[in-house]
């Protein structure tokens, strides 16, 4: 059994929101701290991916800061330098800094594909598709095929799911896990955090 990394991606504007969601506080602590926690349920070496300004005094201990290279250039670019930062783990799991409540058994169900080798990257299904958050990623091929990508305009963090070799949970089993579908929830609006 390889060693995993969690990622959070936490470089977002919350624009929607009206003010940085992330800081806000959500049972009794900021809001990123949840999803940190989160993934550190399965990890024990935890990224937290923010602007290039970000200072990442507010981190909880043992939460490391990887700095986007450039402002704005979107999730992608963020799960780039998470993984650029997780390299001595073998797989990585990505989750949102607005997804609170992502159980650790739907992440241990997204680690064990690629942990086994049976797929380079695994997604949760939905009505919809894959979604592009959590997932767990093979950390280098998902390095270069997150280079690859970037370099050719790419942008949507769901678009790594679509080079690599990869495993969807469908619905059914991973909401028998998590039948509230807590995997998926993430906060837009002030409202939300009262859900």
């Amino acid at each position: 059994m390889g060693s995993v990394a969690g990622i959070v991606l936490a470089g977002g504007r919350s624009t929607r929101f009206g003010s940085d969601k992330l800081r806000e506080p959500y049972r009794g602590q900021p809001l990123l701290h949840h999803a940190i926690a989160a993934v550190g349920a399965v990890s024990d070496d935890v990224v937290v991916v923010m602007g290039p300004a970000a200072d990442g005094q507010d981190l909880p201990p043992g939460a490391r800061l990887a700095h986007d290279s450039t402002e704005g250039e979107g999730p992608l670019a963020g799960l780039h330098a998470g993984l650029l930062a997780a390299v001595r783990s073998d797989v990585a799991v990505v989750i949102a800094g607005d997804t609170p409540n992502v159980p650790a058994d739907v992440l241990r169900a997204l680690i064990g594909p690629v942990e086994d080798g049976a797929a380079t990257a695994c997604a949760l299904g939905t009505p919809s598709g894959p979604s592009p958050v959590p997932i767990a990623l093979r950390t280098w091929p998902a390095a270069d095929a997150v280079h690859t990508l970037l370099h050719a305009g790419r942008r949507r963090l769901g678009d790594v799911l679509d080079v690599m070799r990869t495993e969807v949970i469908e619905e059914d089993r991973w909401t028998a896990l998590d039948p509230d579908r807590r995997a998926l929830f993430d906060v837009d609006e002030p409202s939300d955090l009262e859900r």
